[in-house]
């Protein structure tokens, strides 16, 4: 069927395309040309041809929720609160007709266990052209606002950036990364998006998603995963309400998270703090398999060794922890 309407919205517009060309020669040919995209495009819209040949922004277009569960749990490895928590989280979003607020997750932890990944993930999910999606927009604090002294400037700019894109995309996708080293107040610009209102001088945000990425509350994270290894306790064991509201109220508390003393967190306007935990020797592992499976190369066991062994871990006498994650996996399995 997906095939058959291809070739329909193919043959249309070749045909009408054939049909500009001669023109200037045969007018009978341009009639029976004409006629003939007519019979095929009475069964297709102008918007089932226009984006057949670009990327349109499909408000009905539904989630694969089987899609993105076997995404996160092939591909992202030790975190099993992350998976859990963004499958249920977008399934229950994007399946709700009509909902209140925008979708709003951050996602908090240590640099290499997975943050960016999952947005990717996410997005990719969400529209296919992933993040070169004209609908998926990515900022990255040091790069996007890097000066404290034009704060005020960065947030009327954001505003305006959102605000039209929105508009020309109700679901759009919004990622922050690097949000504790956001200057303190950026993010409060885009508060009124967030909350509660069925419009915003006239725009709809409501189902827009923002996703927020950060390095803060890394610590407390790991903290509880310690605490739990120490006690014997499996790190699967883990749950959700172990974590989210001392990370809120330590993010909240963090002059370097982005969210110091922020309406958003004061406001419950974030929908979960989703927090990655730090990656151990079996996890990194799993990370140098799978990108060696993702080079076309055969998985060889001693050199996924070798590369786990050339890590470094903490805490210094346990020795449990990945400090990089699997953020270096890739450049150093180019040497082996």
């Amino acid at each position: 069927m997906l095939q058959a309407g291809r070739l329909r919205g193919e043959a249309a517009l070749a045909l009408l395309l054939a049909a500009r060309v001669v023109a200037a020669f045969e007018p009978i040919t341009v009639g029976l040309a004409i006629g003939a995209a007519s019979i095929i495009t009475s069964y297709l819209t102008y918007d089932d041809i226009y984006c057949r040949f670009a990327e349109c922004c499909r408000e009905e277009r539904p989630l694969n929720a089987s899609a993105l569960k076997l995404d996160l749990e092939q591909k992202l490895f030790g975190q099993h609160l992350a998976t859990e928590v963004i499958l249920k989280a977008l399934t229950g979003f994007r399946n709700n007709k009509n909902p209140k607020k925008p979708l709003t997750l951050s996602l908090h932890g240590w640099a290499g266990t997975g943050k960016n990944f999952v947005s990717q993930i996410v997005a990719e999910n969400l529209h296919p052209k992933g993040l070169k999606s004209n609908f998926v927009h990515l900022f990255v604090s040091t790069l996007h606002f890097p000066h404290e002294q034009k704060i005020k400037l960065y947030q009327v700019q954001l505003q305006k950036w959102i605000r039209g894109n929105v508009s020309a995309c109700a679901n759009s996708v919004f990622i922050f990364d690097e949000m504790d080293k956001l200057h303190p107040g950026i993010i409060d610009a885009i508060k009124p998006f967030l909350d509660y209102y069925e419009q915003v001088d006239g725009v709809s945000y409501r189902r827009a998603i923002f996703i927020f990425l950060s390095n803060a509350g890394g610590d407390l994270i790991t903290k509880t995963a310690l605490d739990f290894w120490r006690a014997g306790r499996k790190r699967e064991h883990i749950q959700l309400k172990d974590l989210e509201p001392v990370l809120s109220v330590g993010v909240f508390n963090n002059k370097h998270s982005g969210l110091w003393h922020s309406g958003l967190i004061d406001k419950n306007l974030i929908d979960y703090f989703i927090p990655f935990l730090p990656l151990e020797y079996r996890h990194v592992k799993m990370c140098v398999r799978a990108e060696m499976r993702a080079r076309g190369s055969a998985v060889d066991e001693d050199i996924v060794s070798h590369v786990a062994d050339e890590m470094t871990f903490f805490p210094k006498d346990e020795k449990i922890y990945s400090d990089k994650g699997c953020k270096t996996v890739q450049s150093r399995l180019d040497f082996h």
